[in-house]
């Protein structure tokens, strides 16, 4: 007698409480059209290379970290908002990251984990010195909770 193969079984069809990607991206609350947040993306990158301009790395960073695009269907607009994040982490000294950490609140401490995760998983393309020093800080002051709230957030960014 053979045995199915088990693993190719769906199990996500034999569960009633599976998420359909219309009912999650409900469950997200973006609703807004795609040219709206770009706009909206692009505009918050040119006021944070403004503010970066100006030495004033704190509220680059705090508007950075700002609404983050959630969604399927915006790919682009998260790709230029990780950018906007990724150049305020590069351009702080290093001696001043323990502050900026600290002054987020927990909501942008944990978006800011997020941005940490998704520039850790392409490390050709962001420098992963300047993110785990920038991760080291944040776990001394967020603590396992933010890691928790990140891996277990359905919103990606």
């Amino acid at each position: 007698m053979s045995k199915p193969n088990f693993r190719k079984i769906d199990i996500d069809a034999l569960e009633e409480d599976a998420f359909s990607l219309e009912e999650l991206e409900q469950e997200i609350g973006e609703t807004r059209p795609r040219h709206e947040v770009e706009a909206l993306v692009g505009s918050r990158a040119q006021e944070v290379r403004s503010l970066l301009q100006r030495g004033n790395i704190g509220a680059a960073l705090a508007k950075s970290l700002e609404d983050p695009p959630y969604g399927r269907d915006f790919d682009a607009a998260k790709e230029r908002n990780t950018q906007t994040v990724m150049d305020v982490l590069n351009s702080t000294k290093s001696s001043d990251v323990p502050q900026l950490v600290k002054e987020l609140n927990p909501v942008d401490q944990d978006v800011l984990m997020k941005y940490l995760y998704k520039g850790m998983a392409s490390p050709e393309q962001y420098n992963s010195g300047v993110l785990l020093a920038w991760y080291e800080k944040l776990f001394e002051v967020a603590g396992q909770g933010c890691i928790v709230r990140v891996i277990t957030d359905r919103r990606t960014v």
